[in-house]
């Protein structure tokens, strides 16, 4: 099974994320997201980030999970590239092993402002989950 694919959207950028369970698809979006603004496997693991969120439903948890991902790179250049995430219901954990960009090592791709609400879904389909998102760069 894919676990991630580019969608291009004129001005903006998305991803189809796929799962075995919903852990492993928020896991991969979050992968496909820091790998649009940098090739993570140049990152070096670091730092460990905490992250706990609790929405009223997956869709929101989805994009408030990667919107505080976004928060950590702009914030403090944090990228992420080992995700442990445990969900329950509509709560999120999470502990995110990653790394300072540094743009005189790393390469730039695109700056991702936020995960969007346009376009969103996220189903389970048979033995595994799927979603889609957009972002706005």
């Amino acid at each position: 099974m894919k676990k991630i694919e580019q969608i291009d959207i004129s001005g903006d950028v998305g991803l189809r994320i796929w799962g075995k369970s919903i852990e492993e698809l928020f896991k991969n979006a979050a992968t496909g997201m820091f790998n649009l603004v940098t090739d993570t496997n140049k990152i070096k693991e670091t730092e460990q980030k905490e992250v706990s969120l609790e929405a009223d439903n997956h869709e929101n948890l989805l994009v408030q999970w990667l919107n505080e991902l976004v928060f950590l790179y702009d914030t403090y250049g944090f990228i992420g590239k080992v995700f442990r995430i445990s969900i329950q219901g509509n709560m999120l954990k999470a502990t995110i092993s990653g790394g300072i960009f540094d743009p005189g090592t790393n390469e730039s791709r695109l700056l991702i402002k936020a995960a969007t609400y346009h376009g969103l879904s996220l189903k389970k389909v048979a033995l595994h989950w799927e979603a889609t998102v957009i972002f706005d760069i």
